[in-house]
């Protein structure tokens, strides 16, 4: 491969691996605030971040797939750069510790709500819409409690 296609490929992957450090720093911010919105139940803010945080996760796979091309083509390269996509590699390893973490708020927040409702709906310890056979079970609906 003659030597100015090479540098050109060489900076291509260096770029792609910036975009992609530049990417997962965006997605950490995102993964705070989406954490922000859980705790002061800021629906809103959690729609935005979890759109927000779609949309990084896209440019992250489209990245990945540009280097993985690129490092394919140019493996000198990839690996003079490996440190920096190490470094990459543990930052997104703390972007899913934080979005497991909000996913556990989620699911806790779930199940308080689930279990108010099965309280209001007089069905404590019925947690389930579907019986074991995949019959709905009507029986679950709010029902009236009090009629004035």
């Amino acid at each position: 491969m003659n030597s100015p296609l090479q540098h050109e490929l060489n900076a291509a992957l260096a770029a792609v691996l910036d975009d992609m450090q530049q990417a997962v720093a965006q997605l950490g911010q995102v993964l705070q605030a989406e954490r922000t919105a859980l705790d002061t139940s800021s629906s809103e803010a959690l729609d935005q971040a979890g759109a927000r945080k779609q949309a990084i996760m896209q440019q992250l796979e489209q990245l990945d797939a540009e280097r993985q091309l690129l490092g394919r083509e140019q493996p000198e390269a990839a690996a003079a750069l490996e440190p920096v996509w190490a470094r990459i590699v543990v930052s997104l390893r703390e972007c899913h510790l934080l979005n497991q973490r909000n996913g556990s708020a989620v699911n806790l927040r779930l199940t308080q709500v689930r279990q108010a409702l099965a309280v209001l709906t007089g069905h404590a310890g019925e947690s389930e819409l579907y019986g074991r056979s995949g019959e709905l079970r009507t029986h679950l609906r709010s029902q009236v409690l009090a009629a004035a």
